[in-house]
């Protein structure tokens, strides 16, 4: 029997069990793919990760991302919380402040501002959604999206809508069973929403939908944020709410997650805290 090193982490928020958490196993280099699938589906949270040593030298460390269904080349929310467990317990250490993390998306970096770590994305393209998706979109949501949605790729795909509001976003309540039939039909992850607030707290009210892949709601998404992030700067809004804003997301599941964004010279970084909530060992056969 093997015993590895376990936390489970919440991310974009300072509060235990707040934000979103992603459990995180440390000691993982002997660890096989099938070993790696059942543990996330025994977690059954929206993401487990799994770190082991880098295979390449301009990394400190890789990361293996997994759904309880299937496993994803980068996330933004597993991304912070697993660097904020590998800082904890010193499995690597930062270098004139930054982390350089080895994921199916490539060697991504991060940056340690105090208790903030900052992504940088991975670039995205977009497809603008049209005609009989667009229909079924509509319908699945039971609500009217503002201007064209897009399916925006940062590594996850997610399908990026804005509707008239915060308060849209709110009571939004949508048919689960015709939302993971778009996904499957489009090849994405999920569907992301967001509408302007004005709460005096933040920019933007988000929620995340992926059923098809076993989460209904993600209560507070990185990569769904980082895909509104691209979707603002692919429809020429890149600077409607500044270079720099606070998005609020998880308040319908009792989270309230704070993200924040940041544009810098065409990039988009996210930003969160995150806050260490169990620790201790897996035992597995």
């Amino acid at each position: 029997m093997s015993v590895v090193r376990f936390k489970q982490v919440d991310v974009f928020t300072r509060v235990p069990f707040r934000g979103n958490p992603v459990a995180v196993v440390l000691d993982s280099k002997d660890l096989k793919q099938e070993q790696m699938q059942q543990i996330a589906q025994w977690t059954n949270l929206s993401e487990t990760t799994f770190v082991l040593p880098p295979t390449s030298s301009a990394a400190d460390y890789r990361l293996r991302i997994f759904t309880p269904r299937a496993e994803l080349p980068f996330a933004g929310h597993p991304t912070i919380g697993s660097a904020h467990a590998v800082l904890e317990a010193g499995f690597a250490k930062p270098k004139a402040g930054r982390l350089r993390q080895e994921c199916g998306a490539g060697i991504l970096e991060l940056q340690v501002d105090g208790d903030t770590l900052w992504l940088e994305s991975p670039p995205a393209t977009s497809t603008a959604l049209e005609g009989f998706d667009l229909a079924a979109l509509q319908k699945a949501l039971k609500a009217n999206p503002k201007d064209t949605p897009m399916v925006i790729n940062v590594g996850p795909r997610w399908l990026v809508a804005e509707l008239a509001n915060a308060d849209a976003v709110a009571a939004l309540q949508p048919d689960m069973p015709l939302l993971a039939d778009l996904s499957n039909r489009l090849e994405i992850g999920g569907v992301t929403v967001y509408g302007a607030a004005s709460d005096g707290r933040s920019a933007v009210h988000v929620r995340s939908f992926a059923p098809a892949h076993g989460i209904p709601e993600d209560p507070v998404c990185g990569s769904g944020n980082i895909s509104v992030a691209a979707y603002l700067q692919k429809s020429g809004q890149g600077s409607r709410f500044g270079t720099r804003y606070t998005a609020r997301q998880g308040m319908q599941l009792g989270r309230d997650g704070q993200v924040s964004i940041r544009f810098d010279g065409g990039k988009i970084l996210l930003g969160g805290s995150a806050v260490t909530c169990v620790e201790g060992t897996l035992r597995l056969a």
